[in-house]
Formats: structure tokens, C-alpha cells, sequence
């Protein structure tokens, strides 16, 4: 078993604390795509955004040490923002050639100077990459994109135990796979809505961690590339994000959720259904309870196509975070 290279701190008070369970926080702030992640503390429910290393929280402050044995250094990867996907800087897209510059590269002139502007071309193209502003700029149109600096998870490390949190044993450890939604959301493959589901896709991952994998939703056909990790809408060519993340809850049955309905109470006192589509709201009720059988007392969040919105299982409530309207809310059937 490894070591952890990271510990995630709390500063309540004038004390940094460790974050208990902290592989779930780091899982999470390893994958480019994702804003932040919404954890329970002693002072209630606390969002902390990866960006800025800021909780939501005016009294509490947030950090993540590196302890990486010394003469080591920790794999970083940097990611630009594309239309419609994070890239890793040097590797290659579907419409342009590799940058000339990797995120090892990058990281050697952001240690040299974190402050600092580098430049480098695609091709002759070329671009300036703002440390400070963590943005890339297209030194000819001007174009900007929001740039993100985060480890790579190790993977090698799967199942670790730390002295004060044990995980479940790497024989009940599984892989969860999931694209990125509409409202930016993460959303896994499930059996009910997809032709696979994240183990039957992890399972063809394992046999060619290189290779392809076609499915079906609904009347689209797709091919997920394990290699770019990049889902391709093959009617339409729509790309999305993929991601392959360590499943640190117990042994899912397959049919989870399936038959289990979430509802909130509309304005009108009638009991709703959370449903995605028309850019109505971002998750549904399989979304919900998968969310709900990881940490029961958990807080998510979510958007419909006007508002943002906080779920507090404890509660059992939807708050509007603009209006600070709360609603009750339920969840039917097993």
C-alpha cells in the first residue's frame, strides 16, 4: 500500500486541522472539470472551490499540503479550457495540432515563477499562458481561456489506508465512469439510460486501456475514447468530457436507484419529479440517489436552467441560492 502524497487542512480558529476522508476531496479536485466539491465539517456544510482554494465559508480557511518524499516530485498536469472540453497542454485534439509545450514543461517555469507569463505556439500560432490569471490568451485574435493547474490522481495508490481513515479493501474497490452533462455536471453511465454502465465500461478500459468503446443512448450512437478520455456523439459530433474516477462507496447493485423517485413541493403544493431534459434541471432521480447511498447526510448542489439550487439530505430541502427559497423535498419507493 502507498503512502498518500497530500494532506487537506481546515484552519478553524488559529489550528490547521486534517479533513477527514480527504481522498474523496482530492479524487474530485484531480479532475480538471471539476469546480469544487461541497464537504460536512463541524460548522455545517462547507463548499470548497478548487480554483481558488477558498471555502464558502468567511471563517474558514482551506489547504492542500504536498508530501511528496523529498528528491520526488508530484505529477502535475496543466489544462486549457477548449470549446467544449479540458485538454491536457500536449496532447493531441481532434482539431489542432500538439502544443509544443507539455505540463511538465509548464510546470517547471510556473515553479521557476508563479507569477510569471510564458509563451509557446500550436503550429504557427502563438499564445501567451498568464500564471496570475491562470487564463491563455491567442496572441492573435486575442482569445482567452481559463487555464487549470491540478495533480494527477495516483492511481497506483488505489485502496491505500491512512492511519485515521480506513477505505474498503481493494477487493470491493471499483471504478465509477462518467461524462460531463449539459449543466456541467458530472453524470455516470448507468444501465437504464445507457447501452453500458461504468463496469462494463471499466471492464473493456481493462482490457485496452487505449482502445475504444461504442454505445447507445437512446437514439444516438457513441464512441468513448479511452485514450483522450472524450465521448463523441457520432449523429451529430458532439464532444464531452469523460471521466474515470475510484469508487470509494460499498458494493452497488446494479439496479440502484432504479425504482427510488426524489420529488420536491412546487409553489403550487404539488409533489414534482426531478427530471433532466429542456434544460430543466441538471440531475434526476437516479443523479440524486446515487449521491444519496454515498453519504446519506451529504449536501448537493445543482442548476436549472434559471437558478442554482442546494440539496441537503439532512433537511430533506431544496434552497434556491439566489432567492433563499427552501422547499420540502422526499424521496419514494425502494
Amino acid at each position: 500500500m502507498g503512502e498518500t502524497h497530500y494532506e487537506w487542512q481546515l484552519l478553524t480558529g488559529s489550528q490547521w486541522l486534517k479533513i477527514d476522508n480527504d481522498h474523496v476531496i482530492e479524487t474530485h479536485y484531480c479532475h480538471p472539470g471539476t469546480k469544487g466539491i461541497t464537504i460536512n465539517t463541524s460548522l455545517g456544510k462547507v463548499f470548497i472551490d478548487f480554483d481558488q482554494l477558498k471555502t464558502d465559508n468567511s471563517a474558514l480557511r482551506v489547504q492542500r499540503l504536498s508530501l511528496v518524499p523529498q528528491g520526488q516530485t508530484e505529477d502535475i498536469g496543466w489544462y486549457f479550457r477548449d470549446d467544449s472540453l479540458w485538454r491536457e497542454y500536449g496532447s493531441q485534439s481532434s482539431n489542432m495540432s500538439s502544443s509544443s509545450i507539455s505540463s511538465k514543461d509548464i510546470e517547471t517555469h510556473f515553479t521557476q515563477n508563479p507569477q510569471g507569463v510564458l509563451q509557446f505556439s500550436v503550429g504557427s500560432t502563438q499564445y501567451s499562458l498568464d500564471f496570475s490569471t491562470m487564463t491563455q490568451s491567442n496572441l492573435t485574435t486575442g482569445l482567452r481561456r481559463n487555464v487549470r493547474r491540478r495533480p494527477k490522481f495516483p492511481l497506483s495508490n488505489v485502496g491505500f489506508t491512512s492511519t485515521s481513515t480506513p477505505l474498503t479493501s481493494p477487493t470491493t474497490y471499483s471504478f465509477k465512469w462518467e461524462f460531463m452533462g449539459d449543466e456541467g455536471q458530472w453524470t455516470e453511465y448507468q444501465a437504464h439510460i445507457c447501452s453500458l454502465d461504468s463496469a462494463a465500461i471499466e471492464k473493456q478500459y481493462q482490457q485496452n486501456p487505449q482502445g475504444q468503446v461504442q454505445f447507445r443512448i437512446r437514439n444516438f450512437s457513441y464512441s468513448l475514447d479511452f485514450a483522450s478520455m472524450c465521448q463523441v456523439n457520432k449523429n451529430i459530433g458532439t464532444k464531452r468530457s469523460v471521466r474515470r474516477s475510484p469508487d470509494y462507496g460499498t458494493q452497488r447493485s446494479s439496479s440502484l436507484g432504479t425504482n427510488v423517485r426524489w420529488q420536491f413541493q412546487d409553489i403550487d403544493g404539488v409533489w414534482k419529479d426531478y427530471t433532466k431534459g429542456s434544460g430543466q434541471c441538471s440531475v434526476s432521480s437516479p443523479d440524486i440517489e446515487l449521491q444519496y447511498q454515498q453519504n446519506p447526510s451529504a449536501t448537493i448542489r445543482f442548476t436549472t436552467s434559471r437558478f442554482s439550487y442546494e440539496l441537503s439530505f439532512s433537511a430533506m430541502t431544496q434552497r434556491n441560492l439566489s432567492t433563499n427559497t427552501t422547499r420540502s423535498v422526499r424521496r419514494l419507493g425502494q
